[in-house]
């Protein structure tokens, strides 16, 4: 049984994979912004098999209130094996360009909130000497583009943050996986059209899970991501100002 915490845990790939963890007997404290989604939840995995469903409700734009939810998912699971920090937005690009306070906000959610929880939770996992710490990332992260750069700043500073501790939390034997995501059908995407490239919840989670598993330090999902990501890096700026939005 792993005692896992799950952070952004209504998000529907964060769900996805509670729903995996309570189906393998792991005990559950999940973490959110709604009390009520939270509890309607925790039902669920209870259902499902969880050895135990815990909650916490945190706006992870309130920093200084990361550590209190930290210690009481610790006291609730007594140690923290596995911690997924799911939580995100996906900001309107061009409101953001009309609005620098928008744009702050929205960086503040993708990039610095999830940075202070990675940093909070390296401090204790190190001190354990053990646990895993996953965290949603996005190849959005990977090369800046007109149409979304708000976010992908905010996700290549997540990426590049994971990197460094990963390096530096390796001889405690703590594992740092970053998760790429590609187009996934959620609600935060409803809006879209939705083609061949995009992914179900379920698949996706069902790789992260896979990867917290294997310790991987990376994981694009679904994998031909990292292809495809390869070659847009790749892509000389003339031609990414030209016909990429």
């Amino acid at each position: 049984m792993k005692r896992v915490l799950v952070i952004g845990a209504t998000s529907a790939i964060a769900e996805h994979c509670a729903r995996r963890w309570a189906q393998r007997g792991d005990r559950l404290f999940l973490v959110g912004r709604d009390a009520e989604r939270l509890q309607s939840m925790a039902s669920d995995l209870q259902i499902r098999g969880a050895a135990g469903v815990e909650t916490a409700c945190l706006d992870v734009n309130e920093v200084a209130a990361h550590a209190a939810v930290l210690d009481e998912a610790e006291r609730a699971l007594g140690a923290i094996d596995v911690a997924l920090v799911a939580h995100g937005t996906l900001p309107d690009q061009a409101a953001c360009e009309r609005s620098v306070d928008l744009m702050l906000k929205e960086l503040q959610t993708n990039g610095v909130s999830t940075v202070a929880l990675l940093m909070q939770l390296a401090q204790r996992l190190e001190a354990r000497r053990s646990g895993v710490i996953a965290v949603i990332s996005s190849p959005a992260g990977d090369r800046g583009r007109p149409s979304n750069y708000v976010y992908g700043g905010a996700k290549a500073m997540v990426t590049t943050f994971a990197e460094g501790l990963r390096h530096r939390l390796h001889e405690a034997q703590v594992s740092v996986v970053t998760i790429k995501p590609g187009f996934v059908d959620t609600p935060m995407t409803a809006s879209f059209r939705k083609g061949l490239l995009w992914a179900a919840p379920d698949t996706v989670a069902s790789g992260i899970v896979k990867a917290i598993d294997e310790q991987r330090p990376e994981v694009y999902l679904p994998g031909f991501w990292r292809a495809i990501m390869a070659i847009v890096r790749r892509v000389p700026d003339g031609v990414i100002r030209k016909f990429v939005r």
